[in-house]
């Protein structure tokens, strides 16, 4: 399959993996943090941390859209399911991220509230189309990903005069997470952390460019390398990283040339830009409130908020006293309620590696 197989072949994984031992310098480390949750599972999955040596480190950002989502808005989803006549939708993962007393949505489901899971926002306005006499609240979450085909629903619903349609808003920034993490005292002031540059997320550069990792490469002189989901790729972007640091540059570079332009997607801007504006400060799960790092729905779109709909209040619930999420995710990793997050991808392929570990003969060969 194009871009596919080729992306995947062995032959080129040892070539590459030959040049990263080459080129990696022996007299110092390397640490690289990976934000999407993709990039992880790549990782895992084609065990291209054992085409690594031992100086090269893959630190898990927090890149899974449900693994930094706070327990305080499932909680609110929760609340919104026990409002009469009121239809939640969501997508799957959320289903059953546990918040206080064991309560999730999949349980409030059980105890008979409509909560259906759909696959996109359109899936949502269809019901919305199909039952006029119940409120739909769809319940957005995502990157820069996901949130214009949720502009787009909002706008939709408006030309459809569907006013039995809301949105609860959970989109969030890439942007605003990794300038976050370079400002924590833990990599800025002490640094406890090493950082040395970042494997910058495929999709979501997909839609806002390569331009506004820039800043990062400037203030905080670490380097990007934008790169797509396939092994060779971020291979090829961990190599690319390596020869940066080797010679003293701080840069955005950009691997996933087929996919991803300066400028992005305009057009998929634009939609967001008529619809969403900044919050002030948002609550992610793991490394606390990062201001700016969020969007809510314009006033010009106000009637499709579900926050401004319904009596709800905002809630902030702290983690279950069990639960390493924070300590994982703050703020060099991210965990996992969802098939995306980093403990997902141990669990599914790298908890067979102290057994089975991968070599390059078969890593980029494996197959789910």
């Amino acid at each position: 399959m194009k871009y596919i197989d080729e992306f995947r072949e062995g032959r080129l994984a040892r070539q590459i993996a030959a040049n990263i031992m080459i080129e990696a310098d022996s007299r110092r480390h390397y640490h690289f943090m990976e934000f999407c949750g993709g990039h992880t599972h790549a990782i895992s999955r084609f065990g291209i941390v054992d085409l690594l040596p031992g100086n090269v480190h893959m630190i898990h950002g927090p890149g899974c859209p449900v693994c930094i989502l706070p327990i305080g808005r499932v909680e609110t989803a929760i609340q919104l399911t026990q409002i009469p006549k009121v239809i939640l939708c969501s997508y799957g993962d959320l289903l059953r991220i546990p918040v206080r007393n064991g309560m999730s949505l999949i349980k409030a489901k059980a105890q008979g509230a409509d909560v259906r899971m759909v696959y996109s926002c359109i899936d949502a306005l269809k019901i919305a189309q199909d039952n006029p006499q119940h409120q739909v609240v769809f319940f957005a979450i995502g990157f820069e990903t996901t949130t214009p085909p949720t502009a787009v629903a909002i706008q939709q619903a408006r030309m459809l005069g569907l006013n039995n349609f809301s949105v609860f808003c959970n989109h969030v920034l890439t942007p605003s997470a990794i300038s976050h993490i370079l400002q924590s005292p833990e990599v800025r002031e002490f640094g406890l952390v090493q950082l040395d540059g970042f494997v910058g997320p495929a999709h979501v550069s997909v839609v806002i460019g390569s331009r506004p990792y820039e800043y990062f490469a400037e203030e905080f002189q670490k380097s990007v390398v934008i790169a797509g989901f396939e092994p060779l790729d971020v291979m090829q972007a961990i190599l690319m990283l390596i020869r940066q640091v080797n010679s003293g540059r701080a840069e955005v570079e950009n691997e996933f040339t087929r996919a991803v332009m300066p400028d992005g997607n305009l057009k998929a801007q634009s939609l967001v830009a008529e619809v969403f504006e900044l919050r002030r400060s948002f609550e992610w799960r793991g490394l606390g409130w990062v201001p700016y790092s969020a969007l809510k729905i314009k006033s010009t779109y106000g009637d499709f908020d579900a926050e401004r709909r319904f009596p709800i209040a905002e809630c902030s619930i702290d983690d279950n006293k069990a639960c390493e999420c924070g300590a994982i995710l703050n703020p060099i990793g991210s965990c996992m309620v969802s098939s995306e997050g980093a403990c997902a991808a141990y669990y599914r392929y790298g908890r067979f590696r102290a057994n089975n570990p991968m070599t390059a003969e078969n890593s980029c060969q494996q197959s789910i």
